[in-house]
């Protein structure tokens, strides 16, 4: 599984990850992770390299883990800090592979690369989820499906009006124009539709249901995995921040070659204080992620099997033109890092 490594991956929502030892597969390997004692988030690999037993099977000794199978301790660094058998010499080679990890806007982080190379700067901006003008509804899923397949599905939201039509069809989507921009190494697929119905998901919080609203999507993708949707109806006319306003967050994160740990929430400016309103978001997100989105990207998978996109020579359409540059631009910056000696960080504007 090719992976981009000198970048930042989320590992979980911050509120998953406490003093407890907790272990989830990501990147292709099993990640411990748990907080020191002063809540900053540890990651390591979650395996002693003595016998490879599971860390997590161990217990806390302070910030640092004692192996439940033979007593190896090791600091929150993954250094060997302690043998109880013979002499106690540390092994050389008694080391746990740690990764640099960061809390912020309510998800830890973790840098896969070089760790001295490690800049939070680099995060993307997600602190939408912790804004206290906005109302945050989310959770995450396993689905069985590279990565790459579950951005494309992100990127070309053509599929809206087909896949979601239940409560996002909207008459003259597929008629507005889509403009695809790319700012550094970020990338934007921006659609407007004027003058049209309100989607079914909007509808219940309008004054008037059916009056003509200017409706739009805009999403913009970090690499490898990181989506920002920002949806929005406003009276046609008047200015978007005058409008009902709904920020998606959409993270994925390798799991294994064919399955993405899906991290999602919606963020909006209405009824901030009202769980009739977080029940509706619940319910939509059931039904668009879980029972629309889900079986459809593992159904893709399961025909493509272990074959890749372009190799199979997919018909393209003009809506694929976000997706099919992120995957472009995503592989020549793997490709880019293989080469060099020094790392290809994602420079985000």
């Amino acid at each position: 599984m090719k992976l981009l490594r000198n970048t930042w991956y989320a590992a979980a929502w911050s509120r998953d990850v406490g003093a407890d030892l907790s272990t989830r597969e990501l990147l292709g390997e099993p990640m411990l992770l748990y907080r020191k004692h002063d809540g900053a988030p540890v990651a390591m690999i979650d395996r002693c390299p003595h016998r490879f037993a599971p860390l997590s099977m161990g217990k806390r000794v302070g910030d640092g883990i004692e192996c439940g199978y033979h007593g190896l301790q090791f600091d929150c660094s993954g250094a060997c800090s302690k043998n109880p058998h013979g002499d106690g010499r540390i092994p050389p080679g008694a080391r746990v592979r740690s990764f640099p990890a960061e809390d912020r806007h309510g998800l830890v982080w973790i840098w896969a690369g070089e760790p001295s190379r490690a800049d939070a700067s680099l995060i993307p901006d997600f602190s939408h989820l912790v804004s206290p003008r906005l109302k945050t509804v989310g959770d995450e899923m396993t689905q069985k499906a590279h990565y790459e397949l579950v951005v494309d599905n992100l990127m070309d939201l053509s599929h809206v009006n087909y896949l979601h039509a239940p409560y996002q069809h909207v008459d003259d989507f597929l008629q507005a124009k889509h403009d695809v921009v790319q700012d550094g190494s970020a990338l934007e697929s921006r659609r407007t539709v004027a003058g049209t119905r309100a989607p079914q998901s909007f509808r219940p919080f309008l004054d008037d249901p059916d009056a003509p609203v200017d409706y739009w999507l805009n999403i913009r993708w970090h690499a490898p995995g990181c989506c920002l949707l920002e949806t929005g109806v406003v009276p046609v006319g008047r200015p978007r921040e005058h409008g009902l306003v709904r920020i998606g967050t959409h993270i994925v994160t390798p799991i294994g070659a064919a399955s993405t740990q899906y991290l999602y929430a919606s963020s909006r400016n209405y009824r901030l204080d009202d769980p009739d309103a977080d029940d509706e978001t619940a319910r939509w997100q059931q039904m668009g992620f879980h029972e629309q989105d889900k079986p459809m990207i593992e159904g893709v998978q399961t025909r493509m099997g272990e074959r890749e996109l372009f190799s199979m020579r997919p018909v393209l359409l003009a809506t694929d033109a976000a997706a099919i540059r992120a995957r472009r631009l995503l592989a020549a910056m793997i490709d880019a890092e293989a080469r060099s000696d020094q790392p290809v960080p994602v420079a985000i504007a």
